[in-house]
């Protein structure tokens, strides 16, 4: 094993000389070491050939199937989802912006004219952002058909990081357990559409029925916290014009 010394350099004394050997030595040794490493590293690749190659080959046709399935199978499927699905969410959108909205909701859910409806579409395309959206549609459309139990059954199984639909599908349950007579329920869901996003359309509102349902449960203090919030962090919405009327009933309850 070669060593390394400075050209032209020579211990002037023993100590130095002692020193310079116990470099070299040092030196010596880690590359013997490195030596070691290398060789045990070159039998263990030598040795363990096939299985190494097994390894690498199951992880390529992993990833080659996933991209094959993600391109030849989850993407047309997706495509076909959203095709059937336009029908249904015409009759969805009409329903929420015209009248017969009962019928129109049953279609939505339902289908009609040969085409499917959301129940299809989650049936069918299980797995896709289609089917997932579905769900939302279908939630919402036992919500105002006054199916309550459904309501909350779909819209629970609906995931989405939608900055709008996110807190939308947890007020919509809250909204459900309200009309369950379930006050509780709808305030926990209630407080998370809170949380959920930070935005002037669903967060005032959610703070303030959920300030509403706090007062109808005795808790003066959570409801005086989500009216003030109103009106210094949301003085432009809509919650905003009434909250002074709701803030001083919730003053009047919390000093009791």
């Amino acid at each position: 094993m070669a060593t390394y010394n400075k050209r032209g350099y020579k211990p002037k004394t023993k100590v130095e000389k002692e020193v310079v050997e116990e470099v070299e030595s040092t030196t010596a040794e880690v590359f013997n070491t490195l030596d070691e490493s290398a060789s045990k590293t070159e039998e263990f690749v030598e040795k363990n050939q096939k299985y190494i190659l097994m390894f690498i080959g199951v992880v390529a046709v992993v990833v080659l199937g996933y991209l094959g399935y993600q391109e030849f199978v989850a993407k047309p499927k997706q495509e076909s989802a959203m095709n059937d699905m336009f029908q249904a969410q015409k009759f969805f959108n009409e329903a929420v912006n015209g009248v017969e909205k009962d019928s129109l909701f049953k279609l939505a859910l339902n289908g009609g004219e040969g085409k499917y409806g959301m129940l299809d579409i989650i049936e069918e395309y299980s797995g896709t952002p289609s089917a997932n959206l579905a769900l939302y549609y279908a939630g919402t459309a036992y919500l105002r058909m006054k199916d309550y139990k459904n309501a909350i059954e779909y819209l629970s199984d609906f995931s989405s990081d939608d900055e709008i639909l996110a807190p939308l599908a947890k007020g919509n349950i809250g909204d459900a357990f309200v009309q369950l007579n379930q006050p509780e329920d709808a305030l926990d869901y209630y407080e998370q559409a809170i949380k959920l996003r930070d935005n002037a359309y669903t967060t005032p509102m959610y703070l303030y029925k959920a300030g509403a349902i706090a007062l109808e449960l005795g808790k003066a203090d959570k409801a005086l916290d989500y009216f003030n919030r109103i009106k210094e962090e949301y003085p432009n919405s809509t919650e905003a014009s009434t909250i002074d009327v709701f803030i001083g009933k919730a003053q009047v309850l919390a000093s009791k």
